[in-house]
């Protein structure tokens, strides 16, 4: 028996993801729904279910194949960055401060309204900040949409990531040092980090085309060559502590700003981004307990409408000012709902800090779920009611 259930454990995974994907096909041709959704569904009620069919999640190899898959997706997002754009459209960088800032603070008052602790709201007002590239950047590639709004939300997404990151780690190195009561020393490891992560992500955007350059592949087929970089980019970080998300941002950021042509690589990395996609949301939804959800559920409905009005008039606001109609910029707010992979992915590596937050972020987990299937729907209606898909 003991044999048989070791053998069961080894092939749970490879069974989720193979199961997952026959979902995602057959729910989008079903439902025309994005595919992501359906991951999402088929990874919470295998963690959910009585027989325990997924092993619980923790440091190991499907949390590090987790960070591959979630890296790839941001230096693809971090590829499509134009730092000109920003530094020509201001009234556009100053909309998505705004947004981020207002959900930070509004956030932050709705958790103190539900009586959670002054550290849980401010972890949640800065989760409550990003927007998950994954969902994104796989919903804008799977309906091949291109335009006004599928650029500012690309943009807005990577800034809302690095503006997140920044704020959650001050906050929880808060957490870690709260006994010495050290802010100075919380902030500067917290800096230091995300420079760290953003310095090591531009090296591998300098070294990495220069030697594709060199053996001269990088007119033919970047896929591998740049999917193995951020393999060891990724496994690097993880090492470290540092920051994936700054690290694989930067790497694809400069890696643009070189010049480096990036056309002949595959879309999503190909069949390896393909796989690793539905590893990563099968992954993302097996890591909550259904106890949480249920227990947040009120907070996290909140929590879900008070973000999504707070990014969408955010954004709006300075829509016509950045060159944009209201009609483009309340459609842009609004596919900026998903969250859930990013905060997941973050809060797992909080937890392997030392930083316990199981019982402390159950609304969080609540919107997680909820945006893991309502985010990808609500960024697909955005494109075609913009329409910038071949659908619309």
């Amino acid at each position: 028996m003991p044999d048989l259930l070791t053998f069961l454990t080894d092939l749970s995974w490879p069974v989720a993801i193979c199961l997952a994907w026959l979902a995602g096909e057959l729910g989008q041709r079903i439902t025309g729904l994005p595919r992501i959704s359906f991951y999402g569904i088929v990874g919470f009620i295998l963690a959910a279910s009585q027989v325990g069919v997924l092993p619980p999640s923790g440091p190991g190899p499907i949390l590090l194949l987790a960070d591959v898959a979630f890296g790839l997706i941001l230096f693809e997002l971090g590829y499509r960055i134009n730092l000109r754009w920003l530094r020509n459209n201001p009234w556009f960088a100053l909309a998505s401060l705004t947004e981020a800032l207002g959900t930070f603070i509004a956030i932050y008052f709705v958790a103190g309204l539900f009586g959670t602790s002054t550290m849980t709201a401010l972890m949640l007002a800065a989760l409550s900040m990003s927007t998950s590239p994954a969902t994104v950047v796989r919903v804008i590639n799977e309906m091949r949409s291109s335009g006004q709004v599928t650029e500012r939300v690309l943009h807005l997404s990577a800034l809302n990531c690095v503006m997140s990151v920044f704020a959650f780690n001050i906050i929880v190195g808060f957490w870690i040092f709260r006994s010495s009561a050290d802010i100075g020393d919380a902030t500067l490891n917290s800096l230091v980090a995300v420079l760290l992560s953003a310095l090591l992500g531009a090296v591998f955007g300098v070294v990495v085309p220069g030697v594709l350059r060199h053996m001269g592949s990088l007119s033919k087929d970047a896929t591998v060559g740049f999917a193995l970089a951020i393999i060891l980019l990724v496994s690097i970080t993880y090492a470290t502590q540092l920051s994936p998300v700054v690290a694989a941002l930067t790497f694809g950021l400069t890696a643009r700003h070189r010049r480096i042509a990036f056309s002949q690589a595959q879309r999503n990395f190909g069949a390896l981004g393909e796989v690793l996609t539905v590893l990563l949301f099968v992954f993302a939804a097996s890591t909550l307990d259904w106890r949480s959800v249920t227990d947040g559920v009120w907070l996290a409905l909140t929590v879900f409408l008070v973000r999504l009005v707070t990014k969408t008039v955010g954004v709006t606001v300075f829509s016509e000012l950045s060159g944009i109609s209201w009609r483009k910029g309340a459609l842009t707010g609004m596919a900026l709902a998903p969250v859930s992979v990013f905060v997941i992915l973050l809060l797992e590596h909080a937890r392997l800090r030392g930083v316990n937050l199981g019982e402390e972020l159950r609304a969080m987990a609540g919107v997680t779920l909820l945006l893991e299937v309502f985010g990808p729907i609500l960024i697909q209606r955005a494109l075609l009611l913009a329409r910038e898909t071949p659908e619309s």
